[in-house]
C-alpha cells in the first residue's frame, strides 16, 4: 500500500488570486521540458552502464540533501546552525539540482507554510494534483515572485552577499553546467560512452528524479497518508515519500512542528536527514539543533523545576 489511510480532500480550490492563467513562466517551463526531453537519452543503449545507474542513485541522495537538508531545514526553518562556508557549499550542491536560488526557494516555501492548503497556497493539490506537482511552476505567480515577498519571507537569506548575488546573476546556471561538464569529463577519462553515461544518468536523469521527489512532497503528502496531528491543512505522513525524500514524507509531523530538526515522531518514522544533522553535530559541523516540540517543552519544564528548586533552597 502507498499509504496507511487515504484522506484525499474532497473540496477544491481555484487558482491562487495572483496567478494569471495563460501567463507562462518560461524561465521554469523551458528547462523543465528540455531536461525531461534529454532524459529520454536513457533509451540509447550506448549510454547505459551500471556505473551510471549507481552514480545516479548515489547522486540522488547527495544532491537531494542540498534541498532537504540545506534549503529546507537549515535555510527555511533554521533547525540548526552550521559554519557559513559549509552552508554555502550545501547551497552549491542544491543549485546542482536546478531547483531555484536559495532566496526564491525559501520565500516560496515559507509562503506555503503561511497559507498551506488555503486559496493563496502556491501549490496546493486542492487545485489539482498536477498543479501541486509541477503545474504551479509553469504559470507566473506575482504573489511569490516579487520584492515584497522576498523581503518578508527571505530577508535573512538575502542579507548574505553570496545568496543575494545568486539572485542578481546567472551564476546558478553556470554552476549547474559546470558540474554536468565535470561528470562528463570524469567518465570520458575512460571512454566517450562512459562520459555520456555519467552525464545522462548521473546528471540529467538524477535531476529529473530529484525534481519529482521534491514535487511529490508538495502533491502526494497533501493527499495520501495518515495524520498524527490536526494541523488545519491536509498535510499527511506518507511512508513512500519519506523513504524517497530522506524523511521529508513525514509531512504532517513537519507541519505540526516545522521548527524541529526531526520529522520522526514515532520510532518507525525513519528520518535520514535528521540522522545526518545529528552526525554533523557529532563532528562539530552543526550546532543549536532544534529538538522536537515535546522535547523542547520537557526541557523548558525541567528548567523551570530547577529554577524553582534553586529559589526554594535555603542559603
Amino acid at each position: 500500500m502507498l499509504e496507511a489511510q487515504s484522506n484525499a480532500p474532497n473540496e477544491r480550490l481555484p487558482l491562487p488570486d495572483c496567478v494569471v492563467p495563460g501567463k507562462i513562466d518560461w524561465v521554469y517551463l523551458v528547462p523543465i521540458v528540455l531536461i525531461h526531453a534529454a532524459a529520454l537519452l536513457v533509451f540509447v543503449p550506448a549510454y547505459f552502464s551500471w556505473t551510471g545507474v549507481v552514480v545516479m542513485l548515489a547522486s540522488v541522495f547527495v544532491f537531494g540533501q542540498g534541498i532537504t537538508l540545506c534549503y529546507h531545514r537549515l535555510l527555511t526553518h533554521k533547525c540548526a546552525t552550521v559554519p557559513k562556508w559549509f552552508e554555502r557549499f550545501l547551497v552549491v550542491i542544491a543549485l546542482c539540482s536546478l531547483e531555484d536560488t536559495p532566496g526564491r526557494w525559501v520565500a516560496t516555501h515559507r509562503f506555503h507554510h503561511a497559507h498551506s492548503d488555503e486559496k493563496n497556497d502556491p501549490h496546493s493539490p486542492l487545485v489539482a494534483f498536477l498543479w501541486a506537482h509541477v503545474g504551479w511552476l509553469f504559470i507566473h505567480n506575482p504573489s511569490t515572485h516579487n520584492i515584497g515577498t522576498f523581503q518578508k519571507y527571505a530577508r535573512d537569506v538575502l542579507e548574505d552577499p553570496f545568496y543575494f548575488k545568486l539572485e542578481k546573476s546567472s551564476w546558478w546556471v553556470w554552476i549547474y553546467i559546470g558540474h554536468a561538464a565535470l561528470y562528463f569529463a570524469v567518465g570520458a577519462m575512460f571512454s566517450l560512452e562512459m562520459g555520456m553515461s555519467l552525464l545522462v544518468w548521473g546528471v540529467i536523469v538524477r535531476t529529473v528524479v530529484v525534481w519529482h521527489i521534491t514535487w511529490s512532497v508538495n502533491s502526494l503528502t497533501h493527499m495520501f497518508g495518515y495524520a498524527n496531528y490536526g494541523t488545519g491543512d491536509h498535510s499527511k505522513n506518507n511512508w513512500l515519500i519519506a523513504i524517497l525524500a530522506s524523511g521529508e514524507g513525514w509531512h504532517n509531523n513537519h507541519h505540526h512542528d516545522p521548527a524541529s530538526a526531526s520529522n520522526q515522531h514515532r520510532w518507525w518514522e525513519i528520518d535520514v536527514t535528521y540522522y545526518l544533522i545529528l552526525g554533523l553535530g557529532v563532528v562539530g559541523l552543526a550546532k543549536n539543533i532544534t529538538p522536537p516540540r515535546h522535547k523542547r517543552i520537557a526541557q523548558k519544564l525541567a528548567g523551570r523545576s530547577i529554577d524553582a528548586a534553586a529559589t526554594a533552597a535555603p542559603d
